[in-house]
């Protein structure tokens, strides 16, 4: 048994009140919950660059809606304003029917690649100013942290200090760390606070595989980001870590990538090969079955056809805002769907609700 499924605690689970929101939007439904929206405020920013100069953290504005952001000797233009400018955030959320966003930090801010106190430094300053936004507007964000991944040591006490002092509800995670797998067996101290919080984890693509070869047409994020999220699942449901860790809420950006396409060859390939059953035990359609995936596929088609391989209830709405590659008409989308209305709720905000109340401090989920 691991440690996880030992701890024990009194504290009880934290319930997420979710206020009334004034306006046609808070009128007889259910309210909106965006589980997939990156920030960096500009606190954090102003903290970054005092605490942490050998970034080199630079943002500079080009117009009203985009800047060019240098951090780490890597260049993002354009870098939208929207990343920063909470006005503007509010107004796109009004404008899109989103009530709340589940608040992550912007890839780019990971920092993996620095060395363990710096990106733990930087991970403090980040996570403290999420969750002051938070504070500050109860009614339309929440958060998850970001965690030095790079010492699973530290990562797992800054994600202890998160959801007990902060009150954030889990953390966004890259698909892999600095090209390590996340079935890593260092990663472990992670996965076993992650259990005993119960907490929600986004995974994202970031420093994608087969960089060498997707340089053309924007490959890098077309086919190299929802390759990356499967490669991430892949390892997540083969190296047993999904299977041990059942606590944990694992929830995969962009529609999965190709997993929810080639379930059946995973649960094919375990049939039938020594490989695959190294590390797991009961074949990968358990795993499979507690994942979740958001609703960024830009087709009608393509998130009817995951509704219907994974259920609803699996599927929580995501926009990857504020990005060019997001999808920001996820909630009309969703209701223009041949799906029940009850379905639609499930998507849209009551699976996120149910899963983030469980992403408590201090006590261990398992049933």
């Amino acid at each position: 048994m691991n440690k996880g499924n030992q701890e024990t605690s009194k504290r009880r689970c934290r319930s997420i009140t979710i206020s009334p929101i004034r306006g046609e939007r808070s009128m007889n439904r259910h309210k909106t919950i965006d589980i997939h929206a990156h920030i960096l405020p500009e606190e954090a920013m102003r903290q970054l660059q005092k605490a942490a100069p050998s970034l080199a953290l630079q943002l500079k504005s080009i117009d009203e809606r985009s800047g060019v952001l240098e951090i780490a000797g890597v260049t993002q233009k354009p870098f939208p304003r929207e990343a920063w400018d909470l006005e503007m955030r509010l107004q796109d959320m009004d404008k899109s029917n989103v009530d709340i966003q589940l608040l992550s930090n912007t890839p780019q801010t990971f920092l993996y690649d620095q060395e363990a106190s710096l990106g733990a430094a930087c991970a403090e300053i980040q996570n403290d100013q999420i969750a002051s936004l938070v504070r500050k507007h109860p009614d339309r964000f929440m958060g998850l942290a970001t965690l030095p991944m790079q010492a699973p040591e530290r990562a797992a006490q800054e994600l202890r200090r998160a959801m007990d002092s902060l009150g954030l509800l889990g953390f966004h995670l890259a698909s892999n760390i600095q090209g390590r797998n996340l079935d890593d067996p260092d990663l472990a101290p992670v996965w076993e606070a992650a259990q005993t919080l119960g907490a929600f984890v986004l995974v994202h693509p970031f420093k994608v595989a087969a960089g060498e070869r997707l340089k053309s047409y924007y490959l890098k994020n077309l086919i190299g980001n929802p390759l990356d999220t499967t490669i991430a699942a892949a390892s997540l449901i083969f190296g047993g870590v999904i299977e041990r860790y059942p606590a944990i809420s694992f929830c995969f950006a962009h529609g999965g990538g190709f997993v929810p396409y080639q379930a059946g060859r995973f649960i094919h390939g375990w049939n039938v090969r020594p490989e695959p059953k190294q590390f797991l035990g009961h074949g990968p359609a358990e795993s499979l079955g507690r994942m979740y995936y958001d609703t960024i596929l830009h087709s009608d088609a393509t998130l009817k056809f995951l509704i219907d391989s994974v259920g609803a209830s699996h599927v929580l709405l995501g926009s990857d805002y504020p990005f060019d590659m997001g999808y920001y008409d996820g909630v009309r989308q969703v209701r223009s769907l041949s799906i029940p209305e009850s379905d639609q709720g499930l998507i849209l905000g009551d699976t996120a609700k149910a899963l983030l109340e469980k992403a408590s401090p201090g006590r261990d989920k398992e049933k």
